[in-house]
């Protein structure tokens, strides 16, 4: 069972880098269509796998009254997020899909925080991540290694000051989110959401 669900995550992962490696391909100085464009593709290809599992889920902007003293509706404020899974009206989970938490991590979870505190509920929020790696120069010419650019201290900051993620994923987990206290607790490769806490949530 462990090398079955092992799979899961060297496709996804294999799969996306391949459409990576071809959207390098694109005439030079179009690096910044590509990287958007391998973003928005990577949020496709996890909201059909998750479809594919008879799971319906969107990319949605969500429409969050905001209320007076009284309870009357003043007006609404729209939030964007990469996955919305709903049952009838009822929102069941609300996800963040990032090729890597670069820049990112803070908002994910400022956004649990606010989406809270602004409609009064606990829906879980999530997040996917690809990898958390980029490539760096070496002293050897034309030879390239890897830096991690995931920052642990925010996250472990963030999970014990501010609020937990209800589930963060990996296709490629990096080796201290397996080994280091918080982050091992918090931090799971990509089959556990599709193989057992999807069902939870949903």
């Amino acid at each position: 069972m462990k090398k079955e669900r092992e799979i899961i995550n060297r496709s996804v992962y294999t799969i996306q880098q391949s459409i990576s490696a071809a959207l390098d391909g694109l005439p030079v100085g179009e690096s910044n269509k590509a990287r958007k464009l391998n973003g928005d593709f990577f949020e496709k290809f996890i909201r059909l796998i998750i479809q594919e599992i008879g799971i319906d889920c969107k990319s949605d902007v969500i429409q969050i009254p905001i209320l007076s003293d009284d309870n009357e509706i003043l007006f609404h404020m729209s939030y964007q997020h990469d996955l919305v899974v709903e049952e009838g009206e009822k929102i069941k989970l609300i996800g963040s899909i990032k090729t890597s938490s670069k820049d990112r991590i803070d908002k994910i979870f400022v956004d649990k925080f606010l989406y809270a505190r602004l409609t009064g509920t606990t829906v879980p929020h999530i997040a996917i991540f690809l990898n958390d790696v980029q490539r760096k120069n070496t002293k050897t010419e034309n030879q390239y290694g890897i830096n991690s650019t995931f920052l642990p201290g925010h996250f472990k900051g963030y999970t014990i000051k501010l609020n937990s993620l209800d589930g963060v994923y990996y296709c490629d987990i990096r080796p201290n989110m397996l080994t280091e206290n918080i982050l091992k607790d918090h931090i799971k490769t990509f089959d556990k959401l599709l193989c057992d806490d999807i069902w939870k949530f949903v």
